[in-house]
């Protein structure tokens, strides 16, 4: 009788414990910066990736599973980003959502792909990000370089039509690689760039390159870099009486530029991906975001959205959680989200991406370029 009370119970054990790894959550990472000066374009993917994770867990999970999101802080900065990879390697995540800043998903790139975890960086950019190497489990739901700044040199040559260009940069990766972009379209219509250079990231004071600016005749000065350099360069450049034009990449995409540049923010241009929170058909959407006090129309929220459900996807349909099997399946399908179908080339990057020229307002906000 005891035998049979103790084989009963087995059973029942075995079929508890079958059902709990049935129930397992799956992980899925964000990293990006929570600290430091950009923290507010991490903050822009985590609502993104937040949102994403909370809505498929309210629909049911992934067969039944859900995701458990863990956050991992690297301050947009290298050395931290190639921590928290091996943190991320260490906890045993499969799939990561990141990094933000180029210069720090590269180097935690390298790791993931190498321990064969996927990463799909909503806002990275830089090429070499992937055409350093034929990598097999980076993706992204953000366009390249070379897909931005021909947008930005485009408009440049047509609308603006300078005659003394300068093109400067924050000597980081992302801003340095749109810069080098943007003049090579300039260079190739014969516009005269006269400038090029890079400026210290983090400091107070760019009097110096202003004053050779000046001496220099330019007209229209195009920055690649995020927007503490950007607003200090315009109020800065105003305070000087320095009064040409300036044009920026997504990364200055941010409420916190006019709050650095005060009224000399108004009219600066800037590329940055399409409003898709404007797409009728991600309404519900949009006001899911709201229901939970986010704002979908940010400038990298909905891309961050669209990398959790390009994962959830994957996994579902693969019905497996093995990042090899993912990879292989995101690399050779179609993908349907609220920034339009997603398609990959065999390095990873987008076949498409589509840029819009704005230019910003005093009160922070964005509308149109003439």
């Amino acid at each position: 009788m005891r035998r049979m009370i103790l084989t009963a119970t087995s059973a029942v054990a075995l079929v508890l414990s079958s059902a709990i790894a049935q129930a397992e959550s799956i992980k899925i990472a964000f990293a990006g910066p929570m600290t430091g000066s950009v923290k507010q374009y991490g903050d822009m993917v985590r609502e993104g990736f937040d949102t994403a994770v909370e809505l498929i867990n309210a629909a049911g999970g992934i067969d039944g599973r859900k995701l458990e999101a863990i956050h991992y802080d690297d301050a947009c900065e290298p050395k931290q980003a190639v921590a928290v990879a091996n943190k991320i390697v260490s906890d045993g995540v499969s799939f990561v959502v990141g990094h933000v800043c180029s210069g720090s998903t590269i180097p935690a790139a390298n790791i993931y792909d190498n321990e064969g975890i996927v990463m799909i960086t909503p806002t990275s950019s830089a090429p070499s990000l992937t055409d350093a190497k034929l990598r097999t489990s980076i993706f992204r739901t953000m366009g390249r370089d070379d897909q931005q700044a021909p947008v930005a040199a485009r408009y440049i040559i047509e609308k603006i039509k300078p005659t003394k260009v300068a093109v400067l940069h924050d000597k980081q990766s992302y801003g340095q690689g749109v810069a080098t972009v943007v003049k090579q379209v300039l260079d190739d219509a014969k516009v005269n760039v006269v400038i090029f250079e890079g400026i210290n990231a983090g400091e107070s004071d760019y009097s110096a390159v202003i004053t050779k600016l000046k001496a220099a005749g330019v007209d229209f000065v195009y920055f690649g870099g995020y927007h503490p350099e950007m607003g200090l360069l315009l109020r800065q450049s105003r305070e000087q009486g320095f009064k040409a034009g300036f044009m920026g990449t997504e990364g200055i995409a941010n409420a916190q530029l006019a709050a650095v540049a005060g009224p000399a923010v108004e009219g600066v241009l800037l590329t940055l991906a399409a409003n898709f929170a404007n797409d009728p058909s991600n309404a519900d959407l949009v006001k899911a975001f709201a229901d939970k006090k986010r704002d979908a129309s940010g400038a990298y929220q909905l891309q961050a959205y669209s990398a959790v459900k390009i994962i959830a996807d994957a996994i579902a349909a693969t019905k497996s959680t093995d990042p090899v099997k993912v990879a292989e399946y995101i690399h050779g399908n179609t993908f349907a989200t609220p920034i339009g179908k997603i398609s990959y080339d065999k390095k990873g990057d987008l076949l498409s991406f589509t840029y819009d020229v704005l230019q910003a307002n005093k009160d922070g906000s964005r509308s149109p370029a003439p």
